[in-house]
């Protein structure tokens, strides 16, 4: 049965995201029940494009990666797929109308990390672009459930939030992006330079676009607000805990909040959510 099989493939999306990421798995935890099922698939798909890049050292990346791009987007026209992560995937796009060029520019920025970094500022902004801003924008489109006006009224705030979200995570992975992968996203940096007021200048940049992001988060509708706002705290304790942190330690080591302090998160976003206060 076609119904059992796309079962087990959410089954799949969901078990790869929270194995992935406990941050992301509180957020989506703190959706609207209804939508649940859309947002692991996404974040399950994505996920698994990001593994192949940055942790399948020993295989051919590069054949990995075609394969994946390929059976993509033979499962979008099909509507189905025999990898139960694409699978999943490929229901959401087809369900809610997920745009073509949003899906072609995240495969681009994942194809990016195969090649030597350049380092500058066109580079940067078409990764961040495809490889964030596209992700939230996917989620917006479930969010939005196919009311076009208000997915464009939105979209400068979602692409933000994204923004946001990959620059504390270049920040947080400084050391292993560097050092294991030989990357280095910001543009015209050097990190044998890199020093306090670099790193300010960066940490600015981030709140502002966080700043933004959050004017966005408190119009969204019922059913996601509550779970952007809690993956928003999140990030933004994380970046907190970076600006704290001195430029040699960052580099040579990875910052994270413990899972009790992610707790405390949750529980101070829902009394905020709960009071209006967002």
């Amino acid at each position: 049965m076609k119904s059992l099989y796309d079962s087990i493939s959410l089954d799949t999306s969901k078990r790869v995201t929270r194995k992935y990421s406990t941050s992301f798995s509180l957020g989506i935890y703190c959706l609207n029940k209804r939508i649940h099922s859309s947002i692991y698939s996404i974040y399950g798909f994505v996920r698994i494009a990001d593994e192949i890049v940055d942790t399948f050292h020993d295989y051919n990346k590069r054949e990995l990666l075609s394969e994946f791009k390929i059976d993509t987007y033979n499962a979008i026209k099909r509507g189905i797929s025999t990898n139960p992560v694409i699978n999943s995937f490929q229901s959401v796009v087809n369900q809610f109308n997920i745009k073509p060029e949003l899906i072609d520019a995240f495969l681009n920025s994942m194809e990016m990390d195969l090649e030597e970094q350049k380092n500058s500022t066109e580079n940067y902004e078409t990764y961040i672009f495809g490889s964030a801003e596209v992700v939230g924008l996917m989620c917006l489109q479930v969010f939005t459930n196919g009311d076009d006006a208000e997915y464009e009224r939105l979209k400068p705030f979602a692409r933000k939030l994204g923004s946001a979200f990959q620059k504390v995570n270049f920040l947080r992975d400084l050391n292993a992006d560097y050092h294991t992968l030989g990357r280095l996203y910001f543009p015209n940096i050097d990190l044998k330079e890199f020093n306090n007021e670099t790193k300010k200048q960066i940490e600015r940049e981030i709140e502002g676009e966080f700043k933004e992001a959050l004017l966005g988060i408190k119009q969204l509708p019922n059913n996601a607000r509550f779970g952007v706002y809690v993956a928003y705290i999140y990030y933004f304790s994380l970046l907190n805990k970076i600006k704290s942190t001195s430029p040699s330690t960052l580099i040579n080591m990875r910052v994270r909040i413990p899972s009790y302090k992610k707790m405390s998160l949750l529980l101070t976003s829902y009394f905020k959510y709960n009071l209006r206060l967002i």
